[in-house]
């Protein structure tokens, strides 16, 4: 898809929702965020269906390493492990004999998986290797009865899993036009984690997800930890700089504003480097999804990978969302912030500063979002209004409910026949 900056668009009167009439006009059902049938269908053809983002390669980076991802909403835990032959793969965590957990710890190093119940212990391949007085077993076959493994691919250095033991698409074909347009961008090798959190929040996995689906909250919601980042006097509400819809997935370009004037502190920091707003980009260096619109106001892209990943970027840094559902009201979310390495004081300051902001925007929101939640079950209002910059939001909600009531495949470029976001 061809994209052009928003700026062509303003004086046209023409809207986001004109590049994408399919997606119509009318209000959300306020019931897609509270019905337990509706929950039990996204988690049959939705997550039980397609590829999760489940860690990073980092993580795991010798021979016998591992980490943890329990998926609550599948009744399950997944091991991711490199093995000794330094294959990447993803086991569920229960062991053949009686259904055990077998590794409680989120992240750690062993050489032999065993289980603390009967020691029964397995290799690094998932192979069973040792089963304590086997001879009392009843027609034991060891090559029958190693772990559970789960289709694994890698993106980026994003490790993804899916527990359909045959996916409709392999990751790559999943990805799509997201995952080719953003090769190129330093998301693994030169890059470590700068802060993560994770909380369970009492919210629909949607309600959280739509809060970073659009920055039309941005100017209100955070006018005291990022004020005047987004906006300026001649975009005072965060009109973002693209948009466009990949499939599934979605891509918008948040505008920055460049004469912003930071505090001393904050200052000190954006001369080193920051999180959000960058004046000194090169746009000939930044791969083709990255800043699609190559706009100088540019501050970064937020990255909807459906279902439930939101992958922002701007030049060198990113951080990400991801959201795991619980229960109906109930979602795990995890907030992680990436840098590149640092190699000044300067620059580890500077990021520590992202660190302090990125912290007060994610506790900005985290709030709002459970309050929303404790209300909405009223019946006082039965839809949601969307404004023309929430196009995200709507965009996935036809997905989930095309997904869930087989409404059939996405269109692969607008309805009108235009090639992208004007």
């Amino acid at each position: 898809m061809t994209a052009k900056a928003n700026d062509a668009r303003e004086g046209t009167g023409r809207k986001w929702y004109d590049d994408y009439p399919h997606l119509g006009r009318d209000p959300l059902p306020v019931e897609q965020y509270l019905s337990q049938e509706q929950f039990e269908l996204e988690r049959e053809h939705i997550f039980r269906k397609t590829w999760l983002s489940v860690g990073k390669v980092e993580q795991i980076p010798n021979a016998g390493d591992y980490f943890v991802q329990d998926i609550a909403m599948l009744h399950t835990s997944v091991i991711i492990m490199r093995g000794k032959d330094n294959a990447i793969r993803a086991f569920h965590n229960v062991c053949s004999h009686r259904g055990n957990k077998l590794l409680w710890e989120k992240q750690g190093s062993c050489q032999a998986i065993t289980c603390r119940l009967h020691s029964w212990a397995y290799e690094l391949d998932g192979a069973l290797r040792f089963v304590p007085d086997e001879g009392s077993f009843f027609n034991l076959d060891r090559k029958k009865l190693g772990l559970t493994p789960l289709k694994l691919d890698v993106w980026e250095g994003f490790v993804f899993v899916n527990l359909d033991p045959a996916p409709a698409q392999t990751l790559a074909e999943y990805l799509g036009e997201l995952g080719t347009s953003l090769h190129g961008y330093p998301f693994h090798g030169n890059s470590a984690t700068s802060a993560s959190w994770t909380a369970e929040v009492n919210a629909n996995w949607k309600l959280i997800k739509d809060g970073f689906q659009e920055v039309y909250h941005v100017p209100f919601l955070h006018r005291k930890s990022i004020p005047d980042a987004f906006t300026s006097k001649e975009n005072p509400f965060a009109h973002v700089l693209h948009m466009e819809l990949l499939g599934d997935h979605a891509r918008t370009s948040l505008f920055g504003n460049a004469a912003l004037k930071p505090t001393p502190v904050a200052g000190a920091a954006f001369m080193r480097g920051s999180f959000a707003v960058r004046k000194d980009f090169s746009v000939d260096q930044l791969p083709p999804g990255v800043n699609p619109s190559r706009s100088t106001a540019w501050a970064f892209d937020l990255n909807i990978v459906f279902p439930a990943l939101i992958l922002a970027v701007s030049e060198g840094s990113y951080f990400t969302h991801q959201f795991w559902p619980v229960a109906v009201d109930r979602t795990i979310w995890t907030a992680t912030q990436y840098f590149p390495r640092a190699r000044t004081p300067g620059q580890r300051f500077s990021q520590e500063y992202g660190h302090v902001i990125f912290r007060d925007v994610v506790l900005e929101d985290g709030r709002i979002l459970e309050e929303t939640q404790s209300v909405i079950g009223s019946g006082a209002k039965a839809t949601f209004m969307l404004h023309d910059e929430e196009l995200l939001v709507r965009h996935s909600q036809e997905a989930i409910m095309r997904r869930t009531h087989g409404h059939g495949a996405p269109p692969s470029t607008p309805r009108n026949g235009q090639g992208g976001a004007a």
